[in-house]
C-alpha cells in the first residue's frame, strides 16, 4: 500500500483543564473587536460571562450574539450575520456546542464574503480565507471545532445541508473539558455517540487513490494514514469515557477522554469525511426533529453490518484498540455500549414513519459526497434494505 496522508486543524489548538483563561489572550493578537456568537442558554452562564470579561480585559471590543438556535437555520445565519454589520467586527469567537460554532462559521463567511449561506453549500464554494475565528466547544461531539464544515438547516430544503471548505476551519480553538462538566446525561450520551460515530466513519471511509491534488479537488479524501492514526485513537478514548461521563458527569477523566476523543474525531473526519450513517440521518432527522448525534448513533451498528464484508481489516483493529479479541465482536459491543447510554436501537423508536423509507432511501442515495465514501456501495436497492433493517432492528438481515 502506498503511504498517503493529509490533515487540515486549526493555526493554534489548545486543549486542557482550564485553558479557557487564554482565551483574552489569544483573542487579543487576532482581532480588536470581537463578535461572540453563542446561544440563549449559554450568554447567562458563569462561565461565559467570565470569558466576555477576559476580552473586555484584553482591550477589545464585544458584541454578543445569543441567537443560536439547534441545527442552525439557514435564515437565522443570515439575520445574525446583517444585524453584526454595524459593529464592524474583525474577529469572530463561536462559544457553544455543534451549532453555535457551526453558526460562528457561517457569519464569519457571510461577514467576510457577503452574499447568502445558499451561495457557499457543498465543497470548496467559499472563494477565499475568513476573517480570523475562534472555537471554544461547550460539548464534546460534533468536533466542529477543527473541522472544515458548517452544517445547517435549509427549510426549502426540508433537509440539512453542509458549506464545506477549508477556509473556516477555526484560526484557533480552545478546548476546556470543564466546561462539559455542566452538560446533562442525555446530553452528554448524544454528543459523544456522535463523535465516536464521525471516528469510526472516518476510520472504515473508502480509500481512495491518492494522485497528486486530490485534497484540493476534495474536502473529503477518504481514509489514509494520518486520518487513521486520529480516528483509531479517537475511538479508543471514546470508548474509554462515554459511558462513565454519562453515569458521572463530574469524572474528569472521562469527560477529558470525551473532549479528547471527539477533537481528534474531528481531525478525522474533517479530511477523510463522513459516510452512510450521515447520509441517511440528513432524511430521518428532517422528518422526525430527533438530535443528530441520537440518529447517526442509531443508525451506525447497521451501517457497519452491512459495510462488515469490506471492513474487516478495520475491525481487527477496532477490536485490538477497545480492548475486544476479535473484529466481529466489534458491532454488537457497540451497539449495546449506544443502548446503555440510552441512544435509540431502531429508526422506529427515532419515531420514522414506516411509510417514509421509501423517501428516506432515495434521499439518502442522493447525498452523493457521503454514499461515494461509504467502503461498500449501496445502491438505491440495498439502500432500502438496509433502512428497513434499521428500522425493524434486524441487523442478521444485512449479513
Amino acid at each position: 500500500m502506498t503511504v498517503f496522508g493529509t490533515i487540515r486543524a486549526p493555526r493554534e489548538l489548545i486543549f486542557g483543564s482550564g485553558q479557557r483563561h487564554a482565551l483574552g489572550r489569544i483573542a487579543r493578537k487576532l482581532g480588536q473587536r470581537a463578535l461572540i456568537v453563542t446561544d440563549a442558554r449559554l450568554s447567562v452562564d458563569s462561565d461565559f460571562l467570565e470569558m466576555v470579561s477576559q476580552l473586555k480585559e484584553a482591550g477589545l471590543s464585544v458584541r454578543i450574539d445569543s441567537s443560536t438556535l439547534p441545527d442552525v437555520p439557514v435564515d437565522s445565519a443570515e439575520a445574525s450575520a446583517d444585524a453584526a454589520r454595524i459593529f464592524a467586527p474583525d474577529l469572530v469567537i463561536g462559544i457553544g456546542g455543534g451549532s453555535c460554532l457551526d453558526m460562528a462559521k457561517c457569519v464569519a463567511v457571510l461577514l467576510t464574503h457577503g452574499r447568502r449561506p445558499q451561495d457557499y453549500y457543498g465543497e470548496y464554494n467559499v472563494p477565499g480565507p475568513v476573517m480570523p475565528l475562534i472555537a471554544v466547544p461547550t460539548t464534546a461531539g460534533t468536533g466542529s471545532e477543527v473541522t472544515p464544515v458548517a452544517v445547517l438547516s435549509d427549510s426549502e430544503r426540508s433537509l440539512k445541508v453542509g458549506i464545506s471548505s477549508p477556509f473556516i476551519i477555526p484560526t484557533a480553538s480552545i478546548c476546556d473539558p470543564d466546561l462539559t462538566i455542566t452538560c446533562p446525561p442525555s446530553l452528554t450520551a448524544i454528543a459523544g455517540a456522535d463523535a465516536l460515530t464521525h471516528a469510526i466513519e472516518a476510520f472504515t471511509a473508502i480509500r481512495r487513490e491518492p494522485v497528486p491534488g486530490i485534497a484540493q479537488e476534495r474536502v473529503f479524501v477518504g481514509k489514509n494514514s494520518l486520518s487513521d492514526h486520529f480516528a483509531l485513537r479517537a475511538i479508543a478514548l471514546l470508548w474509554q469515557g462515554l459511558e462513565a461521563a454519562c453515569k458521572d458527569g463530574t469524572d474528569r477523566v472521562a469527560r477529558e477522554q470525551l473532549m479528547m476523543g471527539a477533537t481528534l474525531a474531528g481531525l478525522a473526519f474533517g479530511v477523510a469525511g463522513t459516510a452512510a450513517a450521515h447520509a441517511i440521518q440528513y432524511p430521518v432527522g428532517a422528518l422526525t426533529h430527533t438530535a443528530h448525534g441520537a440518529g447517526v448513533a442509531c443508525l451506525m451498528p447497521y451501517v457497519m453490518q452491512w459495510n462488515a464484508p469490506a471492513i474487516a481489516a478495520e475491525l481487527n483493529e477496532i477490536a485490538s484498540a477497545v480492548g475486544l479479541s476479535r473484529g466481529d465482536e466489534v458491532i454488537a459491543a457497540m451497539a449495546d455500549l449506544f443502548a446503555r447510554i440510552g441512544i435509540p436501537s431502531t429508526l422506529r423508536e427515532l419515531g420514522l414513519a414506516e411509510d417514509r423509507i421509501d423517501w428516506v432511501a432515495e434521499q439518502s442515495c442522493g447525498i452523493a459526497r457521503l454514499i461515494q465514501n461509504n467502503p461498500r456501495p449501496l445502491p438505491l436497492p440495498e439502500m432500502h434494505r438496509l433502512i428497513v433493517a434499521a428500522y425493524h432492528g434486524d441487523r442478521d438481515s444485512l449479513n
